[in-house]
C-alpha cells in the first residue's frame, strides 16, 4: 500500500518510488544462476522444466463428510495437493458443540473436534501418498495429532509423510489474532512440534512462517516481507535454544506468502526473500547445509484485492497474481475463486481457479525458463530496493530484542495499521483505482452461483459429540487431560502426549481448555 509520502509521484503498491525507466546504471551485476547461492533467481537450475509447482487449492467446509467429497472431486480435476480450511470453532479451539460456536460450524472451512472428525476428512485418500497442508494455529499441534493418528491406522510410515502444517503462531499476533494463549508458551508449543518432526517425522513442514495473513491485514509488500523473516528468525531461536542443530530442523521450515496486485513489486519481493533468508541461514545462524539456506514458500493469491462489485475482475486479478507468484519461483501455489468476496467457492469457481493455474503451467511458456526477468534493469533495482527495505525493518525489531517484544510493544500491528490506513485513503480520493469498485463501475448486479452451507452442519455435529463423549472411556480422557496439563507445567515435550488424547477420543476444545487452565489467555492492549 502507497505511503502518504508516496503518493505524489509514481510509485509501487506498496509505495516505492519509481524511476522514470532503468538503465544499467540502476541496478547491480545480474545474481547467479538458478540454484545457485543466494538463490534470488530459484532454488532449482532447472526449476519448473523439471518439475511443476504443487497446485494445491486451500479448501474445507461444513461436515468432514462433505468436505471429503470435495477433496476427491478436487484431486479428480487434477490437484496434486490437499490444503485444509477448518471452520472458526476450530481455528479458535472449540468444539462444534460449545456455545461460541452456534452458527459457526462449517461457515469458513471444516468443522474438526475429535479424530473420527479426522479420519472422516481423509477417508479414501491415502496419506502416505499426497502431501497436505494444514492451516491451523494455536490449536495446530492437536490438529497434527489427529493427522498422525490417521496416517498411521492407514499403515503409513510417520518418516515418509510429506505436508506442511501453519503452525506460526507469531503472524496472529500481528494479524489474524486467532491466538489462544500468551505468546511464550505458545511459542513453546510451536518448538515442541518442531522438535518433535525433526526426529519423528522428517519429511514434514513443522510450521509455514507466513506472510499471507500480515498482507491480509493490509501491510505493504515490504512490510510483509520484513515481519514473516524476523518470524522465521525467532522460531530458529527457540528452536537452537531447545538444543537442536540448525541444519536438522532448518530444512524443514516453509514460507507463505501473498502475491497482491502489483506484478513486479512481488516478483521482486519473492526473489528478495530467497536471498535474504539464504544470508540469514548462513551468516547469521552458521547453517552448513545447503538445503538449510534454500527458502521454499507456498503462495496464496490475495483475497484482500477482491472485490464482490464485478466479481468476474476478479478472475483476471486472480492470474495475473498466480503469474507473479509463478515468475517469482514458488514451489507451490493456491489461486482464489471469483466468488470468495461473498462466500466460500463453489464447485464451478474452485474448477475455474484451478484452470488459471493449470493454463499457466502448461500454455503460457513462462514455466520452460526459470526467473525469466532475471537481468531486467527493473526487477534487479525493485529487487534491492525491497530488500534494503525490508532489512530495515528487521534491524529495527533486532534492536527491540526481537519479535516477542516487538509485538508486545504493538510494532508490527501498528506499522500495518498505518499502512492499511494510508492505502484506504488512497482510495477514497480515487488515486489508487480499484476497477468495478471507485471507477468503471456498474449499476447492474451481477449475478453468479454461490455455495450454500447447509444449517444442519452444526447439529450433525454436535449429535456425532454427543454420541462420542458418551461412548468414550471418560475416565482416560481424564487421565490424558492431566498427563497433558503436568507436560504443559513442565518441560516435556507435548506432542506424544498429544498422540495419545487424541487416540483416546479428547477432543480439539477439552486440550485447549487443558493448555488455557496452564497458560491462561491472552489479551492483546491495543496502541494506536
Amino acid at each position: 500500500m502507497k505511503s502518504p509520502t508516496a503518493v505524489e509521484g509514481t510509485a509501487t503498491l506498496g509505495g516505492i518510488p519509481l524511476e522514470p525507466y532503468y538503465s544499467e546504471d540502476a541496478s547491480r551485476k545480474t545474481p547467479p544462476p538458478p540454484g545457485d547461492y543466494p538463490y534470488t533467481r530459484g532454488i532449482h537450475p532447472a526449476m519448473y522444466r523439471q518439475r511443476l509447482w504443487t497446485m494445491r487449492q486451500f479448501s474445507g467446509f461444513a461436515t468432514p463428510e462433505e468436505t471429503n467429497q470435495r477433496y476427491h472431486y478436487l484431486l479428480a480435476k487434477g490437484q496434486t495437493g490437499l490444503s485444509v480450511a477448518f471452520d472458526l470453532p476450530t481455528l479458535m479451539g472449540v468444539d462444534s458443540d460449545h456455545a461460541t460456536a452456534e452458527g459457526e460450524v462449517g461457515k469458513c472451512g471444516v468443522a474438526i473436534s475429535s479424530l473420527e472428525d479426522m479420519e472422516t476428512l481423509f477417508r479414501g485418500i491415502p496419506l502416505a501418498d499426497v502431501t497436505v497442508s494444514m492451516t491451523i494455529n494455536s490449536p495446530a499441534p492437536i490438529l497434527f495429532a489427529m493427522y498422525l493418528a490417521v496416517a498411521e491406522k492407514q499403515g503409513a510410515d510417520w518418516k515418509q509423510l510429506s505436508g506442511t502444517l501453519q503452525n506460526d503462531i507469531l503472524k496472529e499476533y500481528i494479524a489474524q489474532k486467532e491466538y489462544l494463549y500468551p505468546p511464550r508458551p505458545s511459542m513453546r508449543l510451536v518448538t515442541d512440534v518442531i522438535e518433535f518432526c525433526t526426529h519423528q517425522v522428517p519429511k514434514f513442514n513443522p510450521v509455514s512462517i507466513s506472510g499471507y495473513h500480515i498482507r491480509e491485514a493490509g501491510s505493504t509488500a515490504v512490510q510483509e516481507l520484513a515481519f514473516t523473516l524476523r518470524d522465521g528468525m525467532e522460531y530458529v531461536d527457540w528452536a537452537l535454544e531447545r538444543g537442536l542443530d540448525i541444519d536438522a530442523f532448518a530444512p524443514r521450515l516453509s514460507f507463505f506468502f501473498n502475491s497482491h496486485n502489483d506484478f513486479f513489486e512481488e516478483i521482486a519481493k519473492f526473489r528478495a526473500a530467497r536471498r535474504m533468508w539464504a544470508e540469514t541461514m548462513r551468516h547469521r545462524y552458521g547453517a552448513q547445509d545447503e538445503r538449510s539456506w534454500k527458502m521454499r514458500f507456498h503462495t496464496q493469491t490475495a483475497g484482500c484485492s477482491l472485490t464482490w462489485q464485478q466479481p468476474y475482475n476478479n478472475v483476471m486479478r486472480t492470474a495475473i497474481q498466480a503469474l507473479a507468484g509463478v515468475i517469482g519461483g514458488t514451489q507451490s501455489l493456491h489461486t482464489n475463486s471469483l466468488d470468495e468476496a461473498y462466500a466460500l467457492p463453489s464447485e464451478h469457481a474452485v474448477t475455474l481457479a484451478l484452470r488459471t493455474q493449470q493454463v499457466i503451467a502448461h500454455e503460457s511458456g513462462v514455466a520452460d525458463v526459470p526467473d525469466p526477468f532475471g537481468g531486467s534493469y527493473y526487477v534487479e533495482q525493485l529487487t534491492n530496493q525491497v530488500e534494503e527495505a525490508a532489512n530495515d525493518y528487521i534491524r529495527r525489531i533486532d534492536a527491540m530484542g526481537g519479535m516477542i517484544p516487538a509485538i508486545e510493544q504493538n510494532f508490527p500491528q501498528r506499522e500495518i495499521a498505518e499502512a492499511s490506513f494510508a492505502f484506504q485513503k488512497e482510495v477514497e480520493r480515487g488515486r489508487e483505482v480499484i476497477v468495478g469498485v471507485n471507477r468503471f463501475t456498474s449499476d447492474a448486479e451481477e449475478r453468479i452461483q454461490l455455495l450454500q452451507i447447509n444449517e444442519a452442519s452444526g447439529e450433525k455435529q454436535r449429535a456425532k459429540l454427543a454420541r462420542l463423549r458418551k461412548e468414550r472411556d471418560n475416565g482416560k480422557v481424564a487421565q490424558c487431560l492431566n498427563a497433558l496439563k503436568r507436560a504443559a507445567a513442565g518441560r516435556e515435550n507435548t506432542m506424544p502426549l498429544l498422540v495419545d488424547a487424541v487416540k483416546s477420543a479428547v477432543t480439539v476444545g477439552e486440550i485447549c481448555q487443558a493448555f488455557q487452565d496452564v497458560y491462561g489467555p491472552w489479551r492483546e492492549t491495543t496502541v494506536l
